[in-house]
């Protein structure tokens, strides 16, 4: 990574640019935009995710929620992964850092890393095609600043057949495109941890017909875990031009992400009859194996270079991409929407996992200090195996289009609206891992390197290396290419109070490329193993949607849909099309009711939904085949009362494993499962002072499909204060986990590590807005 003096110039050099135009925005009439009932869930907005044509949530058959920045920054995230936490029948395990996020929606499991049944959009457009790709997942690639404008969030439903790869559900990050004139600057630091970060986002413009947007953020520091040196550096910058036409428009943007964040892994801990303790000296909330004190990782490339890597640039993620954008009235009532995205993904994942709670035999024995202030001195305290996962993101680069065509006919019995549209993608999935082993001591806090009868001479603290590591397992090399072709169809038909819908999805999706997993220290060509194979799945969903009265609607959906598979199925059967591909589909069947009453609004929708899944873990080294079976309801309501508004929600899931390769686990719990998880969030406007929490919750579930290991019931509680001293500045104070309360949200199958939620971090901010 260049050095933050560099960043600090360009991200300084763009501020500038956007305060040249500041006089000029202020000398322009900037008319508040439409006034936004922030308490309620907003049921006649129009809403363009899971949808043909935009919609308003009152004539849709499928459960949508839609938050906006301000929401968003009431709840205190800490990276984009934790604004979901807030939206009911979202689960959303956060605790990884700034990526590698574990989530799915209600009734849908989450058998391994990341978000295999969602698909994660820009504007439409999915960051990865893939949600479950090992060590690289969408959320790494996406950052929340001040050129988000809302997301909305679609639960099962149409996500089966508007997406590829989406049959649980859509989060769809939706930017600010210029339409509101003016913009913002803002400075926050972190009250008791480091971190300094420079936000702004400015629109204008720039003719009658014409308007462009620009926004970024800068940060550096230490994060809410302290590892003793700068864990957090990076920014974004991202920009849109939009050129009004007689018949439509045409849009461009940029966007260019380089940012290095840590990565939050599990930690050692005691189980005991299934019963998760904290080891002395490492507490879950705050621990961080990077330090000062560690060696350089040499790692194998893919064309057998060694190369020295530096374990404490955690995660660091590089991302250019380019869109296009366009919608146009043809004449006769028909409308072309045209989306268009090219990126370049890259980058490394490094992150330390403990492979064991505690170490024994000749590695702990005549242990010293191998690095920090103390090197050369015994040591007598705990130690561990401290597995370096090493991961060079290759290419994850991207290309994808999406075009629609799309018509409504006036008939006499009501509207007939038909989308016919064709989807595309190439994405790239090229990765190099490697795995090293070192013995760590059981610290939390700077912990140093150490050697012992164990360790191997020459390199401090190192036990194993690449091909030694467990079993041989885990050097790999991925280098593969997956096309994606995609024609969808949508007939809808709107009569009176009855809104009718159906569609069609076709996907084929063409694999190539190779695989290898290295011997000796070394990729051979002999080991090399192709791709080359097809799969292909037509995915519907059907729904009906009846309006009682203006403010009372019932709605019904049945859907399926399919996620492919990726690297999840290479290194088992051969994947050359001489035998079948394993895929996961999801069956799912929704029914509810949306109700506003006077400042009351509410969302209720019943749900099951039925599962077929195969699947590879890394940390286990397993493949498993399980179908799953999840019935339940899923709450979401907001209230107000004069200057006192709170939205809440609850999701009640029971869900079981049906079949297994394993047999033990037919009829037990899936893993991470909670029945009960719910959210509430209340804020009191007083003067220019608003103040503000939430407390999200979650019932106890288990950590393995045995139902063997707890994980307990916790909830976290956040909370703000918002003061504005006048109309331009605004000051802020944000506390994320205020009880400072231990939150699991994974444990390891034979319960020696687990990961929990950060500990309490608070935040102050300083925003003027022009």
């Amino acid at each position: 990574m260049k050095s933050s003096h560099i960043k600090m110039t360009r991200m300084a050099s763009v501020i500038s640019l956007a305060l040249l135009h500041m006089n000029g925005a202020w000398a322009q009439d900037n008319t508040a935009a439409v006034d936004k009932d922030k308490n309620s869930l907003n049921l006649n907005s129009v809403i363009v995710t899971g949808t043909p044509t935009g919609t308003s949530k009152m004539k849709a058959s499928v459960s949508i929620s839609t938050i906006d920045a301000d929401q968003i920054s009431q709840s205190a995230p800490t990276n984009a992964a934790e604004i979901l936490r807030s939206i009911p029948g979202v689960r959303a395990e956060s605790s990884g850092g700034e990526g590698n996020a574990n989530l799915t929606v209600r009734g849908v499991p989450i058998s391994a890393g990341g978000a295999r049944y969602v698909q994660f959009q820009e504007d439409g457009l999915p960051l990865l095609q893939f949600g479950d790709i090992a060590f690289v997942t969408p959320d790494m690639y996406l950052r929340a600043d001040g050129s988000l404008s809302h997301l909305e969030v679609v639960r099962g439903g149409t996500a089966s057949t508007m997406a590829t790869n989406s049959p649980g559900g859509i989060i769809n990050f939706i930017s600010k495109n210029g339409n509101e004139k003016g913009g913002s600057i803002g400075i926050s630091k972190g009250v008791d941890f480091s971190q300094t970060r420079f936000d702004f986002d400015y629109g204008a413009a720039l003719s009658d017909k014409t308007r462009a947007f620009i926004a970024g953020y800068y940060r550096s520091g230490d994060s809410s875990r302290p590892a003793g040196l700068t864990a957090e550096e990076g920014g974004q910058l991202r920009a849109n031009i939009t050129h009004e036409l007689d018949n439509g428009y045409l849009r461009l943007s940029f966007k260019h992400l380089d940012d290095k964040t840590p990565m939050n892994m599990p930690v050692p801990v005691r189980t005991v009859n299934g019963n998760i303790s904290e080891l002395p000296g490492i507490d879950p909330r705050t621990a961080s194996f990077y330090s000062p004190y560690w060696t350089r990782d040499i790692v194998l490339d893919k064309n057998n270079n060694k190369i020295a890597t530096n374990v404490n640039d955690g995660l660091h993620v590089v991302n250019n991409a380019f869109g296009a954008e366009a919608s146009l009235k043809l004449g006769g009532g028909w409308t072309l929407d045209e989306k268009f995205r090219k990126s370049n993904n890259t980058g490394r994942f490094i992150s330390i996992f403990p492979a064991d709670a505690g170490v024994s035999g000749a590695a702990a024995t005549n242990m010293t200090y191998a690095t920090g202030p103390n090197a050369g001195k015994a040591y007598t305290g705990a130690a561990f195996t401290a597995t370096v996962f090493n991961t060079s993101i290759d290419d994850l680069g991207s290309t994808v289009n999406d075009m629609k065509l799309s018509r409504v006919f006036e008939t006499s019995s009501g509207k007939f609206a038909t989308t016919v549209g064709w989807y595309s993608s190439l994405q790239n999935l090229g990765v190099t891992w490697n795995f090293n082993q070192y013995l760590m001591q059981s610290s939390g806090d700077k912990p140093a390197l150490l050697n012992s009868n164990g360790t191997i001479a020459g390199t401090p603290g190192l036990l194993a290396q690449g091909t030694d590591v467990f079993g041989g397992c885990c050097n790999r090399n991925i280098d593969a290419q997956y096309k994606t072709n995609a024609m969808y169809a949508n007939l809808g038909w709107e009569s009176g109070n009855w809104n009718l819908d159906g569609s069609l999805r076709y996907d084929k999706q063409d694999a190539s490329g190779t695989f290898n997993q290295a011997v000796n220290q070394s990729y051979r060509a002999a080991n090399t193993k192709f791709i080359n194979y097809g799969v292909n799945h037509t995915s519907y969903s059907f729904g009906a949607n009846y309006r009682v009265t203006k403010d009372v609607a019932v709605f019904a959906r049945v859907s399926e849909g399919i996620a492919f598979n990726a690297d999840r199925i290479m290194f088992g059967n051969p994947l050359d099309g001489s035998t079948p591909i394993s895929t996961n589909i999801v069956k799912q069947t929704e029914a509810g009711v949306k109700w506003k009453a006077g400042s009351f609004s509410s969302f209720v929708t019943l749900f099951q939904a039925k599962t077929e899944e195969s699947n590879f873990e890394a940390t286990t080294q397993k493949f498993t085949a399980n179908n799953y079976d999840a019935k339940g309801v899923e709450i979401e309501a907001s209230y107000r009362y004069n200057a006192f508004r709170v939205t809440g929600g609850l999701t009640y899931t029971n869900a079981s494993i049906t079949a297994a390769n394993d047999k033990s686990v037919v009829g037990k719990t899936p893993r991470r499962q909670a029945s009960y998880t719910y959210q509430i969030a209340p804020t009191y406007t007083m003067g220019e002072t608003v103040f503000g929490a939430s407390l999200i919750g979650t019932s106890k579930s288990y950590g393995d499909d045995a139902n063997t290991l707890i994980l307990p019931a916790f909830h976290v509680l956040n909370a703000f204060v918002n003061y504005n001293i006048n109309d331009h500045v605004q000051v802020s104070l944000s506390v994320n986990n205020l009880t400072n309360n231990i939150g699991y949200t994974e444990v390891e199958g034979d319960g020696h590590a687990a990961r929990s939620i950060n500990g309490r971090s608070i935040k102050a901010s300083l925003k003027y807005s022009f």
